[in-house]
């Protein structure tokens, strides 16, 4: 057998490029418009990387907050890892963001503008670590989600009838 051979092989939901997704938030991208997306990395404890391998993480009610110079992700849920022993974590602790310098001065000077904030879009892997898709965010008003819910009824409309013309 060659080296390398059966390596490389991922289950779950993978894009090719190497990320395996472990959770959506899209919730977010229902409720605001993206402005901006950064790629942000996590600190965890070691069981809360079992539980993600797990694929189990839950970001719908998930935001990031500053504290000084320093992003952290809230409120998202990362169940308990059932084989773990008595030292595990809280499932829904605030966990450090790591970013650059001017990504956290950037992301912090557009969320002080009114009517912007910075919410977590997706939560994957990445080349073994875990990563966030974090993006800053407006607010979308009611008639804004009614309007993209009958735009995307149409597109759904106009895909059923060319398939039934074909």
């Amino acid at each position: 057998m060659s080296a390398g051979a059966g390596k490389g092989t991922s289950k779950g939901t993978g894009t090719g490029t190497g990320i395996k997704i472990i959770a959506d938030n899209k919730k977010a991208r229902f409720d605001f418009e993206i402005i901006e997306t950064f790629e942000a990395g996590l600190v965890l404890r070691g069981s809360e990387v079992k539980s993600l391998r797990n694929n189990t993480c839950a970001l719908k009610d998930a935001y990031v907050a500053f504290r000084g110079h320093e992003a952290y992700l809230q409120n998202a849920h990362i169940p308990i890892y059932l084989a773990s022993s008595y030292n595990n974590h809280e499932p829904e602790r605030v966990r450090k963001l790591l970013l650059h310098e001017h990504e956290l001065a950037k992301i912090n000077a557009a969320i002080t503008e009114k009517g912007l904030t910075c919410v977590p879009l997706k939560m994957y892997w990445k080349k073994g670590m875990a990563k966030v898709e974090i993006g800053i965010a407006r607010g979308k008003k009611k008639g804004d989600k009614r309007e993209a819910i009958k735009s995307r009824e149409a597109d759904r409309d106009i895909q059923r009838s060319l398939r039934r013309s074909r």
